[in-house]
């Protein structure tokens, strides 16, 4: 499955830092693989690279028909190359910088991404697909929750931890009470804990539950089953479409409530989230280009 060669994805051509791009010419599928540069959460750098590319199947989609000779694409595959990481959520090392300068402007401009990212998701015409393999935090697991479906190891924990340095993630209420209760979400995002994916599976959250090691299996499968129906399984998407409109404004007004929460954190909240961050500094990934920028 090499999509860089002799694919018509014209977006996919392109140099990503943060994401592994392969077409699946066969099932039309775009795959996806967060690949961090640095450190495998939602960096400034990832959340551009992933907005840049959901725009790009957007106008894909919209012109592949006629005489453009554009490759079909009917799926989105998000997944994770870093082994027993998926994501581990929002940039907290800046968070802090940020919030300590009382950088309103910066930490709007980091919402707004998060945001153009799950309002163009939500929008997209076709069956997007996260595939969890690993640990999804926060952001992480938002990045999950942003696709139509998710399919999910065993292995696989998510979860909000963001209530335990006062805070909360900006877009998991609205995500998760389309999907369960919206009592339910609230809970959820209360209780700051880890939730397994059998968990997840039992609640109605992770759609399906593959054995370690199946996951990429498991997004087959799912794909050979909806073409068998493809007309029923679209028709549900866009009722479910319609069902769980999420309008661009209600998330931009709980942006606004997000940067007001952030600016009133208390330095012990903030000492609290640094060793969060000390964590997500744990799990540095250097690629080689990344190596050489910081020698340079």
């Amino acid at each position: 499955m090499d999509g860089k060669q002799q694919s018509r994805i014209f977006y996919a051509q392109e140099e990503y830092n943060e994401l592994d791009i392969d077409y699946d010419k066969e099932r039309k599928t775009l795959w996806c693989r967060l690949s961090p540069a640095t450190r495998p959460c939602c960096t400034p750098e990832l959340l551009a690279e992933v907005q840049h590319l959901l725009h790009g199947v957007e106008q894909h989609v919209k012109y592949e028909s006629g005489e453009s000779k554009l490759d079909p694409l009917r799926y989105l595959i998000i997944a994770s190359r870093v082994p027993g990481v998926f994501n581990l959520g929002g940039d907290l090392s800046l968070f802090l910088k940020l919030v300590r300068s009382g950088d309103r402007e910066r930490l709007f401009h980091y919402a707004k991404s998060t945001i153009n990212i799950a309002y163009t998701s939500h929008q997209l015409p076709i069956t997007t697909i996260a595939l969890v393999q690993g640990d999804a935090l926060g952001g992480g697991f938002e990045g999950a929750l942003i696709n139509r479906v998710i399919i999910a190891e065993r292995q696989a924990r998510m979860g909000l931890p963001d209530v335990l340095f006062n805070f909360f993630p900006i877009t998991a209420y609205s995500l998760l009470a389309r999907r369960i209760s919206p009592t339910r979400a609230e809970h959820m995002i209360l209780s700051g804990r880890m939730y397994s994916a059998e968990e997840l599976y039992d609640m109605g959250v992770v759609d399906i539950l593959a054995e370690n090691g199946e996951g990429e299996e498991a997004v087959n499968n799912y794909i050979k089953k909806q073409n068998r129906a493809n007309n029923t399984y679209h028709a549900m998407h866009k009722v479910r479409q319609v069902h769980d409109s999420m309008s661009y404004d209600e998330l931009m007004r709980i942006a606004a409530i997000w940067i007001d929460t952030a600016l009133q954190m208390s330095e012990r909240d903030l000492r609290v989230m640094e060793r969060f961050a000390q964590s997500q500094e744990k799990l540095v990934v250097l690629k080689p280009s990344a190596e050489i920028k910081q020698l340079a």
